[in-house]
């Protein structure tokens, strides 16, 4: 048993990597044409918005200090509203165009979120919490009503792009950023940060750079989880503002990234955005009532936040066992 724990809090995907094979297997029994290939692009066009949110909560996260962004869910959906009631209709429609400009929205309100926790030192949850709301408006005013407006680019994103789907293609570009930033001190600096701020400081790492480029990553990586649901919905719709967060959060921890911080990374959030995903289409297919999500949300975050304490309390026993 000492022996597997140890093996879990050196990959802490594995509890959600075994928990999507279990989940996928009980989809393609419940609904056979889940698993068919004709259908992999819808499946990924749906899972993006899930994958995307969740890749978006993890810098943040990772940095430690509490770094909770409960921003990411407003910030994809003020970059859909804009896209679709602004971009589109535009001659900045082109996605040379629009698709810069969402992610300099996104980056930009990152920058906020990280000047405010980094330099201006308010708590994390405070600080995102207040962006969260100020977009949350600021959706709203764009869009009071729900509009509705497509384009050639973001249809042919929908579909294929040559041998590639395009919802796999938006998912896969943040994931090629953080292995770039991998080849980089960048993360191992991230990692000590979210460890012990002190003992990085200390080290000579930058912290506030360090917590500032992770909160401009979180805004970058929500504006593809808004380009992913423009995708999904082609409706530009305020009232989703608050609808990812507890799935950003709950898929995070899932992953095996700890609240506290120092540990995790994009693999595991991606496998509990997964989690997350197929759970919410078996409880569909079983017809369980929709006014039941919010609770399974609650109940993963605490799940994952149990698991997440076990796994890091197995790292540091054995951390401590190998030490002189």
């Amino acid at each position: 048993m000492a022996e597997i724990k140890r093996y879990v809090a050196r990959r802490a995907y594995v509890v959600a990597l075994g928990l999507t094979g279990l989940l996928l297997a009980a989809n393609v029994v419940a609904l056979p044409a889940f698993g068919a290939p004709g259908n992999w692009v819808d499946d990924l066009r749906l899972f993006a918005p899930f994958a995307l949110v969740a890749l978006a909560s993890t810098p943040a996260i990772i940095s430690g200090g509490g770094g909770l962004d409960l921003s990411v869910s407003p910030i994809a959906t003020v970059v859909n509203v804009v896209l679709i009631t602004k971009l589109l209709p535009s001659a900045l429609g082109a996605p040379e165009i629009s698709i810069p400009l969402i992610l300099g929205i996104g980056a930009t309100i990152g920058l906020v979120n990280g000047l405010l926790v980094a330099v201006l030192r308010y708590a994390p949850v405070i600080a995102t919490l207040c962006t969260f709301l100020v977009l949350g408006g600021l959706a709203l005013v764009i869009a009071p009503q729900p509009v509705t407006a497509t384009s050639y680019w973001t249809s042919t994103l929908a579909g294929m792009l040559g041998p590639i789907p395009g919802p796999l293609l938006l998912i896969l570009v943040p994931a090629l950023i953080w292995v770039a930033l991998r080849r980089t001190p960048y993360v191992e600096h991230l990692y000590a940060v979210g460890a012990n701020d002190a003992a990085a400081f200390s080290a000579g790492v930058n912290v506030v750079g360090v917590r500032l480029i992770a909160y401009i990553l979180d805004g970058v990586f929500a504006a593809f989880a808004g380009l992913a649901l423009t995708l999904v919905t082609e409706t530009a719709d305020a009232t989703l503002a608050a609808q990812y967060t507890l799935v950003g959060l709950a898929a995070v921890v899932l992953g095996g990234t700890p609240i506290g911080g120092g540990r995790g990374g994009l693999l595991g959030s991606a496998l509990g955005a997964a989690v997350i995903f197929l759970l919410q289409n078996l409880l569909a297919e079983v017809q369980v009532s929709t006014s039941w999500l919010q609770t399974v949300y609650g109940v993963l975050l605490l799940a994952g936040l149990v698991i997440g304490t076990q796994i890091t309390a197995a790292a540091r026993t054995s951390v401590a066992g190998a030490s002189p």
